[in-house]
């Protein structure tokens, strides 16, 4: 099986340390977001991860300590925009997460650190020609530190509908989508990047941006040097193309803060989340009760040989 590393949080930035923790001692415990009280035992032993995908804004706290994944397939997805304080208040400076990108990519390649420009929203503050000027001098910062970047347009949830109408984000129908499309797509691949676009109701084919699999394993089969069985996650919202995977993220336990994310949807739970996070603790925050009902998740394994990759 294929590891998420989170879609739900921002396990690098935040949780380095408990996921280094979960790998030492093989297992993660994942409380069911629909039904809390049902929590998988997910194995992280070598010989049952077919790889991980890690998700990041800030993976500095990794930076280091990447011989702990000796044995593991793994790439990151690296999500890094121009955005300013008020739609990304808990960043570190950008300078500094274009330092962690180019070290991270200078440690496995560009084939293993993908480059995300993503949410795209539009607003007064970020018309389209701020993103494209803002693209084009990230493309030109991170040139030859990745080969793949993924780039998708703002979704308005119920859960972030209310902080995406306080940055004043504006409505972004399929006309203007392409029109950016069309330029982001030249200047990616100028700077030696393919452009893909992640589960956009749009076809952007035609603007020369092809359907991403943020998790993908062919890319995955690559990196472990085995082949990989390639099928779609049915659980997945339609459009997406990722393998199946486990996630073992929760909600409301990322301290960046964007505006513009799903993840965080109550304050007051992410600070219940993050007092009672303990890093020895094999759930990401708390621990278990009583009445919470444990059962092992199996997957079935993508690859069809045994893992060859060891990180230099």
């Amino acid at each position: 099986m294929i590891i998420s590393a989170s879609r739900r949080t921002d396990i690098p930035a935040a949780h380095a340390e408990w996921m280094f923790r979960r790998l030492r001692e093989g297992f993660a415990l994942v409380r069911n977001p629909m039904n809390p009280r049902s929590v998988s035992r997910v194995s992280l032993a070598r010989e049952d991860v077919d790889g991980i995908v890690f998700w990041t804004k800030d993976p500095a706290p990794m930076l280091g300590r990447l011989g702990a994944l000796d044995g593991y397939a793994f790439y990151f997805q690296y999500t890094l925009t121009a955005y300013g304080c008020d739609a990304e208040p808990n960043l570190p400076g950008r300078a500094a997460r274009l330092e962690s990108f180019r070290r991270l990519a200078g440690a496995l390649g560009p084939e293993r650190v993908l480059w995300r420009y993503d949410p795209i929203l539009l607003s007064a503050r970020y018309p389209a020609e701020w993103h494209l000027e803002s693209f084009r001098r990230l493309a030109e910062a991170l040139r030859g530190a990745t080969e793949q970047v993924t780039v998708s347009f703002v979704d308005t949830y119920a859960r972030n509908k209310k902080r995406l109408e306080a940055l004043g984000a504006q409505p972004i129908g399929e006309e203007a989508m392409r029109a950016l499309a069309v330029e982001i797509a030249a200047i990616a691949r100028q700077n030696g990047m393919r452009p893909v676009a992640c589960c956009e109701a749009a076809d952007l084919r035609g603007c020369g941006v092809e359907p991403a699999r943020c998790i993908d394993a062919a890319r995955m089969g690559r990196i472990a040097g085995v082949p990989m069985r390639e099928a779609r996650d049915p659980n997945q919202r339609a459009g997406c193309g990722c393998a199946p995977s486990v996630d073992i993220g929760a909600y409301n336990t990322c301290p960046n803060g964007c505006l513009y994310c799903y993840a965080n949807y109550s304050p007051a739970l992410l600070r219940a989340n993050l007092a009672r996070r303990d890093d020895a603790s094999p759930l990401l925050c708390g621990a278990l009760a009583p009445d919470d009902r444990v059962t092992e998740r199996k997957m079935p394994a993508l690859r069809s040989g045994q893992l060859r990759m060891k990180l230099d």
